[in-house]
């Protein structure tokens, strides 16, 4: 069985006797059964400090196989602090554990001596402005939809799809969603282009697509740890209309909806197949 960590290393509102900004390594398991934090001075915030308390851990608990990470800034040094120790590290916005960790601690700090009083955000990140989709990505045409939770499982899991990603975490069924749910979803008919875009996707990691309101309306997709993409524009009132009800049916499936990237709407081949959640 994999055993995995969620781990952030990043600055704090807290400053030493000294005046040196204070770094905090903080660690848990995706159940909270085990929580960890220790503070060093910015002047030690390397991957060496990390590695040694790593290995101070050791000393009461096995090493996790797998690191994951949310934080940009704290990748590279979590990283290298996994090379010396041989451990792989996964970067994933789907630390939910650790986030709340974060949150719990951060409210602990203006009550430490050491609190600068300057704004602070513990899992907030620097959103930038969504890139378009290079063009040799686009597909013929894409379109809204939905699917009852109950035939999600069904229709993609047993199907040989080339590139197929339905997390446990997200399946309808442990997300407590009724089967009769509309789980909203995004088809795209790749055409030539399908593999191409599938497996762009693939390595871009998708983590949800937005319906943004505007001048013109877009879809944007959030990959990776804070990529942003505009999969599409549009000002057609009908799709704006659809879009809509894409938005408010997300909210009733707890965030849960789905991309679908297929040759074309035969329904006989799938290219791939993600559930996506911005809040797990």
């Amino acid at each position: 069985m994999t055993a995995i960590w969620q781990v952030d290393f990043y600055r704090r509102p807290l400053k030493n006797d000294a005046g040196e900004k204070l770094w905090e390594l903080s660690i848990c398991d995706s159940t909270r059964s085990f929580d960890f934090s220790t503070f060093c001075p910015q002047s030690q915030a390397n991957s060496s400090w990390i590695a040694e308390q790593l290995q101070q851990i050791n000393q009461e608990k096995i090493l996790p196989n797998l690191i994951q990470v949310f934080r940009p800034q704290s990748l590279s040094l979590i990283e290298a602090a996994g090379k010396i120790l041989g451990i792989k590290v996964e970067a994933t916005r789907r630390t939910i554990a650790l986030k709340q960790l974060l949150e719990e601690r951060a409210k602990q700090y203006p009550q430490m001596a050491n609190y600068t009083g300057e704004a602070y955000s513990p899992v907030l990140l620097d959103s930038p402005p969504p890139v378009p989709l290079s063009e040799n990505l686009w597909g013929d045409r894409w379109r809204f939809a939905a699917l009852p939770a109950g035939d999600i499982e069904d229709a993609f899991k047993s199907r040989p799809i080339p590139i197929l990603e339905m997390p446990e975490l997200l399946l309808p069924l442990n997300l407590a969603l009724a089967s009769t749910v509309s789980v909203p979803g995004v088809i795209i008919d790749g055409g030539r282009q399908s593999m191409r875009l599938a497996r762009w996707l693939q390595e871009a990691k998708p983590v949800a697509l937005n319906y943004i309101p505007g001048t013109p309306d877009g879809l944007i997709l959030e990959a990776g740890l804070i990529d942003r993409w505009v999969v599409a524009t549009f000002e057609d009132n009908d799709v704006k209309a659809a879009g809509k009800i894409y938005q408010e049916r997300k909210q009733l499936s707890q965030g849960l909806h789905f991309l679908l990237v297929q040759p074309d709407d035969s329904g006989m081949t799938y290219t791939g197949f993600w559930l996506l959640n911005f809040n797990v």
